[in-house]
């Protein structure tokens, strides 16, 4: 069983010197930020349905990347892990473990391709 932990890093030189914490499990994406206010976030990889990496100049230079993760939790809709180590691995892991998630739990993903548009033409 696959587990990450990472830390948002300072793009100065990548140095992990901030209150943000990713926990990536097989079933979970959790972050945890904040140092006077705690804030935790949770979910389910069964409703991560994409996920993008990016890499500008600077977080290349110093081996780091920003995941961003495209979601249908009603919270959070789009999780951005920034600025960590491992970045393509990580984003590698996530795409894998939220399709064995969807598996698991027979969860199909669909797109809303103007059904209602047909069904309005239909009624006429």
């Amino acid at each position: 069983m696959a587990e990450y932990t990472e830390r948002k890093r300072w793009l100065f030189l990548g140095l992990p010197f901030t209150f943000t914490k990713y926990y990536i499990k097989e079933d979970m994406l959790t972050i945890v930020s904040g140092f006077l206010k705690r804030s935790e976030n949770d979910c389910y990889m069964y409703k991560v349905q994409d996920v993008e990496l990016v890499a500008t100049l600077g977080e290349r230079l110093v081996g780091i990347g920003t995941v961003v993760c495209y979601t249908g939790d009603t919270t959070h809709p789009k999780l951005i892990l920034s600025h960590i180590r491992n970045a393509k691995e990580i984003k590698n892991f996530i795409l894998e473990a939220s399709e064995q998630a969807r598996m698991r739990r027979r969860t199909l993903n669909t797109l809303n391709i103007g059904t209602e548009a047909d069904d309005m033409e239909d009624a006429d």
